[in-house]
């Protein structure tokens, strides 16, 4: 029985007492990131910056509630307004996809594959998935994941030019007859033909799936090929160029609906994150507004002048350059490694991430390339003046990867950059 006593501590503390008064370690942990991301450059480009308006909604009172169920088909009651934000959530994205059916519930995109899985597969069935290395993500087949001990994952790469080939990945289907063929990647930088592996599919009788997770923000702008209509199961997250908050979302052909919806609940979670769900539905709102089209549109040519910038700068670009928001660069060619390179720019205040390149002969905590991406900055208001300017620091910072002077002089840059372009000055 709790005391009287006990009762007003917890009335004050949840009432009155501000997070700086009651926790400051975590407050200034919080400010401490709120000034890293105002003052430096974000590049990884699985990153971005949510609207205020998705804040709100990820702070609301929305996470107190539980709802196991989807709307309409809740196992607790109370749930009649987050059932209006769930299907708000639902129909938002069936419009800006084209989707039949739309699961907005799965905690990321890991999950969501994983759920995916389960939903259509059997234990031993075969799946052909995109190699890590050459750009497929973990949840697509690698050996250090869970699933490779349920199901049998076959990794496709792609050739010497950088592109997937297609009649290569014709054949590993005829050879190894998978149930599922498996598209999208984390560090691709080029567009994927859907209706010719769809075609390779239908000839071998497998089903299709796309993790549009990195891109979904680019073809909700269309700006590159959208794969919902064409592809049994399409699976993303919804941040990254989505611009929405942590989460992932599973759309389907309306065939494989009740399959998906239980894998996901109950199969794998339980009650959803309805604040994050909130969120996702603002961020798809968003997505429908005319200037989310431009925003694709200028990511896009960011990337572009990265690429040239990069390429004149005598950097080696894996797969030949980009299609989308992100780049893939060897950087041994300038004499570091990835995690030396990575090091060097934090330093520098421009945020990066170390990644392997296509067979890779160094290891994953160390490898020969970087991976930096342009949504965020985009968000910002970078256009292609500012990514030249950006470019240079990169280089910069590259070649001078043991000079901390010279290191602190780009982040001072840095920042005097980024205060022309503030981020959250409502936060301030």
């Amino acid at each position: 029985m709790l005391t009287k006593a006990y009762l007003c501590y917890s009335k004050k503390t949840m009432n009155k007492q501000s997070l700086q008064n009651f926790d400051p370690q975590i407050k200034e942990a919080i400010n401490k990131e709120l000034r890293r991301q105002e003052e430096g450059l974000e590049m990884i480009p699985s990153e971005n910056f949510v609207s205020p308006a998705v804040l709100e909604a990820l702070g609301s009172v929305l996470t107190n509630k539980y709802s196991e169920g989807y709307p309409g088909k809740r196992y607790y009651g109370g749930c009649e307004n987050i059932d209006i934000v769930e299907q708000l959530a639902i129909d938002r994205a069936k419009q800006i996809f084209g989707a039949e059916h739309v699961n907005v519930q799965p905690l990321s995109g890991a999950p969501a594959n994983i759920a995916v899985y389960f939903a259509l597969l059997s234990p031993g069935d075969n799946i052909l998935g995109m190699d890590l290395s050459h750009g497929g993500h973990l949840t697509h087949g690698h050996p250090v994941t869970h699933m490779t001990k349920v199901f049998n994952f076959i990794r496709y790469k792609t050739n010497a030019e950088g592109k997937i080939d297609l009649d290569n990945l014709r054949q590993m289907a005829i050879e190894h007859k998978p149930k599922l063929i498996l598209v999208g990647y984390s560090a691709y930088s080029r567009e994927i033909e859907y209706e010719k592996i769809k075609a390779i599919a239908d000839e071998v009788g497998a089903m299709t799936m796309a993790d549009i997770a990195h891109i979904a923000g680019l073809i909700a702008g269309g700006q590159m090929n959208n794969p919902v209509p064409i592809f049994d199961v399409v699976t993303t997250t919804t941040h990254k160029t989505l611009r929405g908050p942590r989460g992932g979302m599973i759309m389907c052909k309306e065939k494989f609906a009740k399959q998906i919806d239980k894998s996901v609940f109950p199969g794998f979670q339980g009650g959803p994150h309805e604040n994050n769900i909130a969120g996702k539905a603002i961020a798809f709102k968003e997505a429908l507004e005319p200037e989310f089209r431009e925003y694709a549109i200028q990511i896009k040519k960011n990337a572009k002048v990265l690429e040239h910038q990069f390429d004149s700068m005598g950097y080696k670009l894996m797969f030949g350059g980009t299609d989308n928001h992100l780049l893939l660069i060897d950087v041994t060619t300038k004499g570091v490694t990835g995690s030396e390179a990575e090091k060097a720019l934090d330093k520098a205040g421009i945020t990066v991430n170390k990644n392997m390149i296509p067979d890779d002969p160094r290891s994953p905590m160390d490898p020969s390339g970087i991976r930096l991406g342009t949504p965020a900055l985009t968000t910002r208001g970078f256009k292609e003046a500012e990514m030249e300017i950006v470019a240079g620091m990169i280089d910069r910072a590259i070649t001078n990867f043991q000079n901390d002077e010279e290191l602190e002089k780009i982040r001072l840059e840095v920042k005097e950059l980024t205060a022309k372009f503030p981020l959250y000055p409502e936060l301030q």
